[in-house]
């Protein structure tokens, strides 16, 4: 089951260990640079070999990553364009949009003669854009009110509050004054406002100053916009417009790599094709440099991923397609003896390609290694050669081996729904281009639940992105959680609040603030981190659990005050399905709502103090539908899911559904896009979209009933119909 202890047996465990064990072959002095895992608490682990893992953790969200420059086959064809390609423009680095082109030269005096020395390199970073293909065009209202003074709040940008230190560095700069409204500024003073690099002194310390614009690009437009915080990325999207270079048109390179051509292609035109096509044309070069990306493309077509391009940003990839992405280096791979560690490798897969899959796995597995897979799909279970199941139940619950041998028999049968809802009305979408769609027009019924069904690749995550932006739809993904170690379910749901007012109302001299690890009650040894950083000279440092606490956060103080007869640690510390029972009696409404909302979309079995980091891509979604869930002010009545069956149990799956359930009858609108068949069979309505991947996708195959799917000819009906 989700939560039984899976994760950690296999990576917290047998993986942390090995790499802990690995990384104390090296001497004290390297290992003070290298990230080692925390001692896993075990009494005895024998037989370890070294592990490699290939998790769902999101990919780089640097703008400059690519698929690939993250498997190294775009850093191989630069190589291939640097010999063959003509006219050559120079070595591997001037195709590459990563390395800008300089130049300079100086003197030096070698044994009393002066020698002036020029150096010079040229790089395929494109100047007008900087390798990032795309330039933004800052709207300054968005920044700044100019009918108001800096001492009035004329800067809007996100932490320059009046009064703030940030603020402070530019009403205290002295390049203008503070005390008249901005549009009164000279030339020069609104040159100094928005663009000007320099050193200033702000309270009697030297500080860099950066001009507002200049700040935003540099600090804010040089990562992606879908990894900035939510307050940040809603700024963004107000103040920048991007669009497509007008010099590199979107390619990243400079004019002098666009322009050098091998079989009559740029390198950029490679970059822009679907790796189907790059394999097929690195075929038609007879060069040995063609071997090693053409192996990285064949490791690729095997995993599923023909439809990706090698110019796509890792920041957008998926879960599944980024540990698919970290894979690709390691199929092909000659080592032998080591242990691989996958976490769910068919997540986000399509029945169609977990059978290939699953081919890779057992290759892995005939050439001496060894392979643990954390999963619960049926297909990849039945071809494992031993299978350990944990449980009985999630969270504390759980944590027991219950059984190791062969595979179990585990069908995978579902059954399609007696009868299905009828839709309220219709959300229209019309001649829908995005990425690979191809004018798609379709009406996605509303007060129903929709599937939206298809090969990875096809085309359902492009259409959901052509939804309009509206506030009646809310859009729940698996994308991390904001926050810090310090963040866990109680702290983001609201709970934590409550609970902090119901302990100072019930205690007398209690302020709510005490019960805050992150503010008065925090434990004076560790400030409220329950652990303490041990230092080994050249050796790694180490987290200890703090002594004092004892890990519990708080200060000792704090911990004699009780509600219900726990104190705040205690209640922390309890599951949120026995968390119920306690706000029922603590009579603290607000919590048990929250709590029982956490048990309904299968989280019972989180602890309110758990980490929010240590959350599955699956368990933030989960988590962020039960926020919703909880918001009586929600406007919204559409919830769009990416995948939420990730991760899950198929008992937790019949939980979730019984959810759908729920929320359907209470007038919502539910669309999933979604490759479970008991999710598919469950559906009101599918939309399946194909009949391919990447160009040979991005059509509307099929939209109808479950029972009037089967009846169709494509891929996701023939699935669906063996799993009845």
């Amino acid at each position: 089951m989700s939560g039984s202890g899976k994760t950690s047996l296999v990576f917290d465990t047998v993986a942390a260990e090995s790499q802990r064990l690995i990384n104390e072959t090296y001497p004290g002095f390297v290992q003070g640079f290298m990230q080692a895992p925390p001692r896993p608490d075990v009494d005895r682990l024998e037989g370890l070999t070294a592990a490699i893992v290939v998790g769902q953790e999101p990919m780089a969200a640097s703008a400059r990553s690519t698929f690939g420059t993250a498997t190294d086959i775009t850093g191989h064809l630069r190589v291939l364009f640097s010999r063959l390609a003509e006219p050559r423009a120079g070595g591997p680095a001037a195709y590459s949009f990563n390395v800008p082109s300089a130049s300079g030269q100086g003197a030096i005096e070698v044994n009393g003669v002066k020698e002036v020395r020029r150096f010079e390199r040229t790089g395929g970073m494109c100047p007008r854009c900087e390798g990032r293909g795309e330039v933004g065009d800052v709207d300054k209202r968005q920044l700044v009110d100019e009918t108001l003074t800096l001492n009035d709040g004329a800067i809007m940008y996100p932490g320059m509050r009046v009064g703030s230190w940030m603020w402070r560095a530019y009403a205290e700069s002295g390049l203008y004054p503070a005390d008249v409204p901005v549009k009164e500024f000279t030339e020069e003073q609104k040159r100094d406002l928005y663009e000007t690099e320099t050193k200033v002194k702000v309270g009697g310390i030297n500080m860099s100053y950066m001009g507002l614009v200049t700040r935003l690009k540099t600090n804010v437009l040089s990562k992606l916009v879908e990894s900035l915080q939510k307050h940040m990325r809603a700024f963004v999207e107000r103040a920048v417009v991007f669009v497509d270079c007008p010099e590199c048109h979107g390619t990243r390179l400079a004019q002098h790599a666009r322009e050098s051509y091998l079989n009559g292609v740029s390198i950029a035109d490679v970059c822009d094709m679907e790796l189907a096509d790059v394999s097929a044309w690195l075929r038609t070069i007879n060069s040995p440099l063609a071997v090693a990306p053409l192996r990285g493309l064949e490791a690729a077509l095997d995993l599923g991923l023909g439809y990706l391009t090698l110019a796509r940003p890792t920041g957008t990839l998926s879960g599944g397609e980024a540990q698919r992405t970290r894979m690709v280096q390691h199929i092909g791979s000659a080592l032998t003896d080591v242990t691989y560690v996958f976490d769910e490798p068919t997540a986000g897969l399509h029945p169609h390609d977990v059978t290939r899959m699953n081919e890779l796995l057992l290759q892995l597995r005939d050439k001496g290694n060894t392979v643990l897979v954390v999963e619960h799909n049926p297909a990849t279970m039945a071809i494992a050669d031993c299978v350990v199941e944990l449980g009985p139940g999630a969270g504390v619950a759980g944590g027991e081996i219950l059984s190791v041998g062969a595979a179990p028999s585990v069908s995978g049968k579902v059954a399609l729904k007696e009868e299905v809802r009828e839709p309220t009305g219709a959300l229209e979408i019309r001649g829908a281009s995005h990425n690979n769609l191809k004018g798609v027009d379709v009406d996605i019924p509303l007060g129903v639940l929709t599937v939206i069904s298809g090969v990875a690749g096809s085309g359902k995550s492009s259409l959901m992105e052509c939804l309009p932006d509206d506030d009646r739809i809310l859009v729940v993904d698996q994308s991390s959680l904001s926050g810090s170690r310090r963040s866990n379910p109680a702290t983001y749901t609201g709970a934590m609040d409550a609970l902090r007012k119901a302990f100072a109302k019930a205690n007398d001299g209690a302020t709510p603030g005490m019960f805050s690890f992150n503010s008065e009650g925090a434990c004076p040894a560790c400030s409220g981190t329950g652990v303490v950083t041990v230092e080994f000279g050249a050796m790694d440092s180490a987290d200890v659990p703090c002594e004092v606490c004892e890990g519990r956060r708080f200060a000792a103080d704090v911990l004699g005050y009780e509600l219900a007869g726990k104190n705040i640690a205690e209640v922390l510390a309890l599951p949120a399905v026995e968390a119920v029972e306690f706000c029922r009696e603590a009579k603290v409404t607000a919590a048990k709502r929250v709590c029982e909302q956490l048990v309904a979309v299968g989280l019972g079995y989180l602890t309110l103090g758990q980490p929010l980091s240590t959350l599955s891509g699956g368990e933030r979604q989960r988590l962020k539908l039960a926020v919703r869930l909880c918001d009586r002010k929600a406007t919204a009545d559409i919830i769009v899911l990416d995948e939420p069956t990730v991760g899950l149990h198929q008992k937790d799956i019949d939980t979730l559904l019984r959810l759908f359930d729920t929320l359907v009858d209470d007038h919502l609108t539910l669309i999933c896009v979604e490759h479970h068949r008991a999710v598919l069979a469950h559906a009101d309505h599918i939309i399946d979209l194909g009949p391919g991947a990447g160009s040979a996708g991005g059509e509307v195959v099929a939209a109808c009933s479950p029972r009037e799917f089967l009846d169709k000819d494509t891929l996701t009906a023939r699935y669906l119909a063996q799993a009845l």
